[in-house]
């Protein structure tokens, strides 16, 4: 009774602030979306979302002869804080007809799961264009960790003794909010959530890795470049880091600053923030031949 009248916030329920619950454990990325879940979602505002079958916040899936652009990214390209309809992939859907837009953003993935996830899913898309949307505010922390803030656990990229590159932490270990929602027990009863919470800390601590953000740019570009596809890349704001490593490696980029967003929550883009990002992007399709 004690531990629900203090309501500690590391034994409540849910994905962080607002979120219902729609998200499943998967021991290759961490989290994704549950496939065909609904519900409303309140951050700065409350708004409806539906994922479809592949646990992405979009359309069905469908083969298409039009050229496909799919972009991936976290919580800004999956639209927190907007309806689906406002959100920028979905504006140029409606402007660029003879496209076919595929939103591949997922809430809270670092660049190291959205390069695992673009992996996983190529197949049902294959992509004539794959648009990396960069976070600069936290995607750089996202990569050096195996943890979000709240307790998430991920994957993450690091460099070997030998010099080898490879992926680490996985099966990725069980969050806590896995068992307070799968369990009953758990669920239910909160000094089970305490000896869970206590448990996973000491068994599974953070650990922290020299940034491979710019590996992970580069190995995301060459899976796409392998695959026959072209590979660009949008800023949250400027990164000088990035900006000059894309310079060196000739990827073609845009920057969305100024995007009107909201102050809570994220800082994530309102809908007029999402109409200049559209904009941004249509050039930089423009720049590069791909849309006339």
């Amino acid at each position: 009774m004690l531990l629900r009248v203090v309501d500690l916030r590391e034994l409540r329920d849910g994905y962080g602030q607002g979120y219902p619950v729609v998200h499943r454990y998967d021991p290759e990325l961490g989290w994704l979306p549950i496939p065909n879940s609904a519900g409303a979602f309140a951050g700065s505002r409350t708004i409806s979302i539906r994922h479809n079958s592949l646990g992405l916040r979009d359309v069905e899936p469908a083969r298409t002869d039009r050229p496909t652009v799919l972009f991936v990214g976290d919580s800004f390209v999956w639209g927190y804080d907007v309806e689906a309809s406002e959100r920028f992939t979905d504006l140029l859907r409606a402007e660029l007809p003879g496209i076919e837009i595929v939103n591949a953003g997922v809430n809270g993935y670092g660049t190291d799961q959205e390069y695992l996830l673009l992996k996983r899913i190529w197949s049902a898309f294959r992509p004539d264009v794959v648009v990396l949307n960069f976070t600069s505010a936290n995607d750089r922390d996202d990569n050096t960790h195996n943890m979000l803030s709240d307790g998430y656990y991920k994957p993450y990229l690091a460099q070997a003794a030998d010099g080898t590159w490879g992926f680490a932490g996985q099966p990725v270990p069980r969050s806590r909010q896995s068992y307070f929602t799968d369990k009953p027990l758990v669920k239910n009863l909160w000094l089970a959530r305490l000896a869970v919470t206590s448990y996973i800390y000491l068994r599974h601590p953070k650990i922290e890795v020299p940034d491979p953000t710019e590996r992970l740019v580069g190995m995301m570009r060459d899976f796409v470049e392998s695959n026959g596809a072209r590979f660009l890349v949008g800023l949250q704001f400027g990164d000088a880091k990035l900006e000059a490593y894309l310079r060196t490696q000739d990827i073609r980029y845009t920057s969305f600053d100024g995007a009107d967003s909201y102050i809570v929550a994220g800082n994530h883009w309102t809908p007029k923030g999402h109409v200049l990002v559209a904009e941004r992007v249509k050039a930089l399709l423009s720049e590069t031949g791909i849309v006339k």
